[in-house]
C-alpha cells in the first residue's frame, strides 16, 4: 500500500506551475490514520512538508485510503466530500483548485 510519505513525494512531481501563477496558498492535509502534511503554493512553486502549517487557507481531513484515491484519480474529491470521507475547514472553494494544481 502507498504510504502518505510516498504520496507527498509524488505530489511535487504532479504539480502544475501554470495553474499556480499569482497564488499564495497553504493547503493542510490532516490524515486521520497517518502523518499530517501541508503544501505551500506560491508564485508558481510548490513545496510539500510533513507536519502542520501555521495558518493554512484550507484544511482537508481524510484517511490515508481516501487521500490515495483522490490523488490517483480513482476517487472523485467532490464525491468523497459529499460521502463524508473528506472534510474541509477554512476556504472550501480553494479545495476545488487542487485538481488544477495537481492534475492526475
Amino acid at each position: 500500500m502507498t504510504t502518505v510519505a510516498d504520496i507527498i513525494n509524488n505530489m511535487e512531481g504532479k504539480f502544475n506551475p501554470a495553474a499556480a501563477a499569482g497564488l499564495d496558498l497553504v493547503f493542510q492535509f490532516n490524515i486521520e490514520d497517518d502523518s499530517n502534511f501541508y503544501a505551500v503554493i506560491k508564485d508558481g512553486t510548490c513545496s510539500v512538508n510533513q507536519g502542520d502549517a501555521e495558518d493554512p487557507n484550507v484544511t482537508l481531513i481524510m484517511d490515508a485510503a481516501t487521500l490515495q484515491g483522490v490523488i490517483s484519480g480513482e476517487t472523485d474529491g467532490m464525491q468523497a466530500f459529499m460521502g463524508g470521507k473528506l472534510r474541509a475547514e477554512g476556504d472550501m472553494m480553494l479545495a476545488l483548485k487542487l485538481g488544477e494544481l495537481f492534475p492526475v
